[in-house]
């Protein structure tokens, strides 16, 4: 009987959440050149349900905004954003190159509910309502209802012609970082973190490239050719000159008279 050839099981996906703002494209890229058989499955969350994905083990990291559960969640912060104000194109803010906090006193300023930015005090004049995301806030403040406060890349992925923006100084910012279950550190968890922190393929701590590497045949050096020594020459020394002393190349003159050359009396 001939055995049945069984298909080969594709590798399991990295499984990769990301937040609203946040591009995972160019760590994506080096993954690909360094790991061509094993896919990423992606996974788009708002900013709460990232944590709750990786918490519950539907993901193996997540490329998320601090603050995270420290207590259960590992976390590599990245890189902090610019925190912007958002206006329509009309509005007196556009005559400033940037926006203080002070400057909205008068403002009526949205605090949507997947607000990112960790407010200790709101600025401006509070809504009528929380709006329930990012997104419907965009669509009050382009109805030139009130301004909305966020980070510079979530004004750039709400962009709509009729708005623009200013940076916000002297306000809280939000930080993007990768974070994953701290009692599921895999392989593949470890070869993203060495991605993601820089480091080449040759000097990453992945596990798994530390394996790949024990699996190659060692390959043994070539010893350097030795330097041959030379046999040293041996010159004949010459011989001393007349009234020459041996091994002084300074000729003494003969003495005159018996008592080394005084005058006489």
């Amino acid at each position: 009987m001939t055995e049945i050839e069984q298909p080969e099981q594709s590798p399991a996906p990295f499984r990769l959440v990301y937040v609203p703002g946040v591009t995972p494209t160019k760590w994506l890229r080096v993954w690909e050149e360094r790991l061509p058989g094993t896919p990423v499955a992606l996974l788009q969350s708002a900013p709460a349900d990232g944590h709750a994905l990786l918490l519950s083990g539907g993901a193996d990291a997540g490329l998320v905004r601090l603050p995270v559960d420290r207590t259960v969640l590992s976390a590599i912060p990245l890189y902090t954003e610019t925190t912007v104000v958002v206006f329509p194109k009309d509005h007196w803010l556009a005559a400033a190159e940037e926006v203080t906090a002070a400057d909205l006193a008068e403002e009526i300023v949205f605090h949507p509910q997947d607000d990112t930015l960790d407010w200790p005090e709101l600025p401006g004049r509070p809504a009528f309502e929380r709006p329930a995301t990012t997104a419907d806030a965009i669509e009050l403040v382009a109805a030139n209802v009130g301004v909305l406060a966020v980070p510079q890349s979530l004004a750039r992925l709400h962009h709509r012609r009729d708005l623009t923006y200013r940076t916000l100084v002297d306000v809280p910012q939000s930080q993007v970082a990768l974070a994953w279950p701290e009692a599921a550190t895999t392989d593949l968890v470890e070869e993203f973190i060495g991605i993601v922190r820089g480091r080449t393929a040759n000097s990453s701590r992945g596990r798994t490239a530390a394996a790949e590497e024990q699996r190659r045949p060692s390959t043994p050096k070539k010893s350097k050719p030795q330097p041959q020594q030379r046999t040293p020459h041996h010159t004949a020394k010459p011989k001393p000159k007349p009234g020459q002393r041996p091994g002084n190349s300074r000729t003494t003159q003969p003495k005159r008279g018996g008592n080394g050359g005084g005058r006489k009396k």
